[in-house]
């Protein structure tokens, strides 16, 4: 198939799409990537793409276009600025390509505006569109502190206006379903669960070695608002007496913050290690006695399974949670570790301490039982096979644009 992938984000920015573009390109298809110039989540441009470098670049085999962004930096009016200017941008892009694709891929974090570009592809070319939801909207909103009011009900309709024009809806959580149907009004039958899976290189994390005499947690990933990390700061100050460090793996908007908070605390068993490349991450696993999901109280983030579970599974890691809702669900049911409410530092402080009471093949165990549910429900062919089989049924049959 020759696919069209349509997305804001993409290598080298942090996102899973890379893999799963270039692991359709191994299957033997084209694709071909419509996204922004690289700036998330540090909020600035990356090197080597600044002044309309590296707008046309084969990755991976990927052909990837770059369109106008304007920086998303650390403030809300920018943030939305980048919103729009690569929605815009991408639109206009599109509309002037007279090339033939089977099928739409629109590939949607936040915001749901991203997925608009595609659907205005299709109605110019007639192409069917698959959107796979990943981040749900406008309920993103509430979590970032707009629970109501016109600013709210706008992005209300548009949600619902750009889901109901996808030929196709897949999500990464069960849970999205019953919000499309009780907050949006979209009740149809062929809204389908495909969740993430982890990374090749997540399966086969080396052995811990560490023989310092320390447990280690490890956080990796994004660090924003909606991880919540203080939770995590405020359990190792109340954990400080023990032989434990906490590892924090990553940047984002809120990283700073953060820092300053554990500087403030004098904790000297936190250690932030920045944000690493994708090849990195297996010396971070690897030093990992468990791997640590942080989530602020909120109805609509409990909704989401972010994809960091899914790796810490993968990497046969026992999982502490600090998380309601999906994640708790998943969790509990795989037995792979302790998931305590979301924002109660008291909790996951009482969770790290049982933690650390466990012996090397207790927790190894955990890590397996995690394993044996991501090959039963999240594995990398699982996904694909689904992925594959939904383009295919939603793709037509070539013609050439005149």
């Amino acid at each position: 198939m020759k696919i069209l992938v349509v997305s804001q984000h993409y290598a080298p920015e942090p996102f899973r799409l890379t893999d799963i573009c270039e692991t359709l390109i191994e299957m033997g298809h084209n694709v071909t990537v419509v996204t922004d110039v690289p700036n998330y989540p540090d909020g600035d441009i990356y090197d080597g793409y600044k002044k309309g470098s590296h707008r046309h670049e084969f990755l991976g085999g990927v052909k990837v276009h770059r369109t106008f962004t304007i920086p998303r930096k650390k403030n809300v009016v920018c943030r939305f600025l980048n919103y729009y200017s690569w929605r815009f941008s991408a639109s206009k892009y599109l509309k002037t390509r007279r090339e033939h694709f089977d099928v739409v891929l629109a590939y949607q974090t936040s915001p749901v505006m991203m997925a608009q570009p595609a659907l205005d592809y299709s109605k110019i070319y007639g192409n069917k569109v698959v959107l796979y939801c990943l981040d749900i909207w406008p309920a993103c909103l509430k979590a970032g502190g707009i629970k109501g009011g016109p600013i709210y009900e706008h992005y209300r309709k548009l949600s619902k206006k750009i889901y109901s024009s996808a030929d196709k809806i897949l999500v990464g959580s069960e849970q999205f379903k019953d919000y499309f149907k009780n907050e949006l009004g979209i009740d149809r039958d062929d809204i389908e669960y495909m969740p993430q899976y982890a990374e090749s290189l997540f399966t086969d994390i080396p052995e811990k070695k560490n023989t310092d005499g320390y447990r280690n947690i490890v956080f990796a990933g994004n660090v924003g608002s909606a991880q919540k990390l203080d939770t995590a700061i405020e359990a190792a100050e109340k954990t400080r007496d023990l032989d434990l460090r906490w590892h924090i793996v990553g940047d984002g908007s809120d990283l700073e913050r953060i820092k300053k908070l554990a500087s403030e605390k004098g904790l000297d068993n936190v250690i932030f290690h920045g944000r690493q490349p994708l090849e990195s991450m297996p010396e971070y696993y690897s030093l990992a006695d468990a791997m640590l999901l942080t989530l602020c109280d909120d109805d609509v983030i409990s909704l989401t399974l972010p994809g960091k579970v899914q790796t810490y599974m993968a990497a046969k890691k026992p999982i502490l949670a600090s998380a309601d809702g999906e994640s708790k669900r998943v969790i509990e049911k795989a037995g792979c570790g302790f998931c305590t409410p979301a924002e109660d530092s008291d909790f996951l402080a009482s969770s790290a301490r049982k933690l650390c009471s466990l012996s090397d093949d207790e927790l190894k165990s955990l890590g397996e039982n995690g394993y044996e549910y991501y090959n039963e429900h999240f594995a990398k062919n699982r996904f694909f096979d689904k992925l594959l089989k939904t383009l295919e049924a939603f793709s037509k049959t070539a013609e050439t644009f005149e």
